[in-house]
């Protein structure tokens, strides 16, 4: 029931800094002027170059010029590297050491190559053991088009190759884009959408002809705790099988992301897992697993200070999301069954950017209606969850089921008379997908 169709206003896009989706993700841009503060940013996916062409998000239907496709943010083009040793060649050959002619010189050089096995001795639990682990279940994905290519990356879910990945990411090339998927022994095969869902911002695609592929372990994204250390694999700037480091640094996050493969009128609002592993464009897609080694999101977005500079994404400062498991479970469930997902709806129209979330109206002998929630209302909290804007309702309404009760509480529009009723959600109609 939410949606920029739906009584949301200006293309639910958030007010408070710049939001674009992805953290692996097409460069998926957010309007311009952004308010200062940070923004959010797909890291993953292609995006076409120069201004987002019509099939990114509106413009004349007519392409102009046949231009070559150029290398998005996700690739970022070259990486330069230098050495960090200003000035010590001036210094090489000025230093005169005197030496005992009879003293013994000990060269590590002339010491006897050790055999040692890495891979055996990586202790149960530790990162390298969950690289280890890992790394075959997870993959680069090249999505090209005559308008744009770039890469994300996603993650096995069954040994004949299906693959979970971001929306962003497969359709961010556009209608006729090619996929190809890279896996982590380098073979490669192309892939076709077996279904897509902008509203989670998750797809699932099919790699043909494989077999005996490494499909991951999810886990579940219910018991998180703030400060439990987490590990992100996928492919940043094209670098496939990176793994970053970090921990879980918030929960429940809403984040409200646009961009390349995001549906006209559809808002997508995250429910996220945040963490301060590093995640930069390309990553979208990929996995943040916990220390056993199983799927406990699927990242998605990440902040940046300044959004785009000369057509590049800006990479990690420490702020990423992931699309909490359990959610990405039930979506690439239905989409592997059926094509589509189904959402719970709770029938309040609100606009998501507001920093309340504040009833405009209850849709007749809709849930809220039925509860009681008249319009005016301000909806506090969601069972014990704190709402404190229009896209924190409606990232908590996504995150259940049609079917699910609900405790919720309200205020009146002054925030005075606070009550709590009990919601039972229904099923957002189909061609809403929200």
């Amino acid at each position: 029931m939410f949606g920029a169709h739906q009584g949301f206003g200006s293309g639910g896009h958030e007010t408070q800094g710049r939001y674009e989706p992805g953290s692996g993700a097409a460069s998926g841009s957010i309007p311009a002027p952004y308010a200062p503060g940070p923004g959010y940013t797909q890291p993953g996916g292609p995006v076409p170059p120069g201004s987002i062409p019509p099939a990114y998000g509106g413009g004349p239907s007519d392409p102009g010029p046949a231009k070559r496709p150029r290398r998005t943010a996700l690739v970022a083009g070259a990486l330069a590297l230098a050495l960090v040793s200003g000035g010590i060649g001036g210094v090489v050959g000025a230093v005169a050491v005197d030496r005992d002619s009879t003293s013994t010189v000990a060269n590590a050089l002339d010491a006897p190559k050790p055999n040692v096995n890495t891979v055996a001795n990586a202790p149960s639990g530790s990162i390298q053991a969950v690289a280890q682990k890992v790394l075959p279940s997870v993959v680069m994905i090249k999505v090209a088009s005559n308008r744009a290519e770039g890469e994300g990356s996603g993650v096995v879910l069954s040994s004949d190759g299906l693959i979970l990945t971001n929306n962003h990411v497969a359709t961010g090339g556009g209608t006729g884009a090619r996929m190809e998927v890279v896996f982590s022994d380098g073979s490669t095969a192309p892939a076709t959408i077996v279904g897509t869902d902008p509203v989670s911002d998750l797809a699932v695609i099919k790699a043909d002809g494989k077999t005996g592929l490494t499909p991951i372990e999810l886990g579940s994204s219910a018991e998180l705790q703030v400060g439990q250390p987490v590990i992100a694999i996928g492919s940043p700037l094209g670098l496939a099988g990176t793994v970053t480091t970090g921990i879980v640094s918030s929960l429940n996050r809403p984040v409200s992301t646009s961009g390349s493969g995001t549906a006209p009128g559809v808002n997508p609002v995250i429910d996220a897992v945040q963490t301060d592993a590093a995640i930069n464009p390309g990553n979208s897609g990929g996995a943040l697993v916990d220390g056993e080694g199983k799927l406990i999101g699927i990242n998605t977005a990440i902040a940046t200070l300044g959004g785009e500079t000369g057509g590049q994404q800006s990479g990690s400062i420490g702020l990423g999301f992931a699309i909490p498991v359990d959610q990405a479970r039930r979506v690439a469930d239905q989409l592997t069954k059926t094509g589509r997902a189904t959402y719970a709806q709770i029938g309040i129209k609100l606009r998501p950017q507001d920093t309340r979330a504040q009833v405009l109206e209850a849709t007749q002998d809709g849930p809220a209606a039925k509860a009681g929630i008249p319009a005016g209302a301000v909806v506090t909290k969601v069972d014990d969850r704190v709402i404190d804007s229009g896209d924190a309702l409606i990232a908590a309404v996504r995150s259940h089921q049609p079917g699910d009760k609900v405790t919720v509480t309200y205020t009146d529009e002054q925030g005075n008379n606070p009550k709590t009723v009990q919601v039972t959600l229904d099923a957002a109609p189909a061609e809403a997908g929200r």
